[in-house]
C-alpha cells in the first residue's frame, strides 16, 4: 500500500471520531428545545407531533429528532404510539393532584435540608436568581422569571444534598415543569407565587428549615390548585365553543 492510500485510510478510519461528538450535542440540543416548547405552551398537552414541521424548524433530520422523542419519552413528557405517532402526555387530574402533592412533599425535604447544609455562596447565587427573577416579573417575562424560579428551586434541592432525594425530584419535576410554567398565567398568581419566594428567601437567610419546608409545601400545593383553576376554565371555553 502506497502512503497516500494509508494516510487516506488511516483518516477514513479516524474521521467517525469526531462527529460521534457533535451528534451528542446536536442530541443534548434537540432534546432541551422541544422540552422547551411543551413546558412554554408552544406544543400543547395532548398535542399531536408533526414530525416534518418539527424538523424544519429545529433545522435537523428525522433521525436525530425521533432520538429526542424517544428521550423525552422515557421523562414523561412524550407519549409515543407505534401506529399514531408522538403526542405531548396529557395528565389526568387524578394523576395531577397526586404528582404535585408528591413534589411538595419532595421539595418540603429539600428545603428543611437545604436550611442546615447551604453554603454561604449557594446562598449568594439564590439570592442573585431571586432578584434576576424579579427583574422579569417587572418586564412581564414570563419565560425570563420561570427559568429563573426554576433555578432557585433547583439550587435548593442540590443544597440539600442528597442523592436519592435529587433524582427522584429530577424525575417527577420533568413532568410538572409544563404545568408549573401555566400556574402563573393570571397576574394575582404569579404575585402570590412571587410573595412565596421572598418568604423563602428570608426562611433561608434565617436557617429556619420548618418555615422554609411549610412555605415551599403550600407553594406547590397553592401551584396545583392554580393549574386545576386555568384547566376548569380552559374546559369552560372549549365546551362553549363546541356548543
Amino acid at each position: 500500500m502506497q502512503n497516500s492510500d494509508f494516510d487516506a485510510a488511516a483518516a477514513a478510519a479516524a474521521a467517525p471520531l469526531m462527529p460521534k461528538v457533535e451528534r451528542q450535542r446536536l442530541h443534548d440540543t434537540v432534546v432541551e428545545h422541544i422540552r422547551r416548547f411543551i413546558v412554554e405552551g408552544v406544543l400543547e398537552p395532548g398535542k399531536k407531533l408533526n414530525e416534518r414541521e418539527l424538523c424544519e424548524t429545529l433545522g435537523i433530520s428525522r433521525t436525530p429528532l425521533r432520538e429526542a422523542l424517544k428521550v423525552l419519552a422515557a421523562e414523561g413528557l412524550i407519549e409515543i404510539s407505534p401506529n399514531r405517532g408522538a403526542s405531548v402526555s396529557k395528565m389526568t387530574e387524578a394523576e395531577l393532584r397526586e404528582t404535585f402533592e408528591l413534589m411538595s412533599g419532595l421539595e418540603a425535604f429539600s428545603g428543611e435540608l437545604a436550611a442546615e447544609r447551604m453554603t454561604a455562596a449557594e446562598l449568594a447565587e439564590i439570592k442573585a436568581l431571586h432578584y434576576a427573577m424579579l427583574a422579569c416579573r417587572a418586564q412581564n417575562d414570563l419565560p425570563g422569571y420561570y427559568s429563573r424560579n426554576q433555578a432557585i428551586h433547583d439550587k435548593i434541592n442540590e443544597a440539600a444534598r442528597n442523592s436519592a432525594l435529587r433524582q427522584t425530584y429530577v424525575s417527577v419535576n420533568r413532568r410538572l415543569q409544563a404545568l408549573r410554567f401555566r400556574s402563573n398565567y393570571q397576574t394575582p398568581k404569579w404575585d402570590r407565587a412571587i410573595h412565596d419566594h421572598d418568604e423563602m428567601l428570608k426562611a433561608l437567610e434565617a436557617r429556619d428549615g420548618k418555615k422554609l419546608s411549610a412555605i415551599l409545601r403550600q407553594h406547590l400545593l397553592d401551584k396545583r390548585d392554580a393549574v386545576l383553576q386555568v384547566q376548569s376554565q380552559e374546559s369552560v371555553v372549549t365546551t362553549e365553543l363546541k356548543t
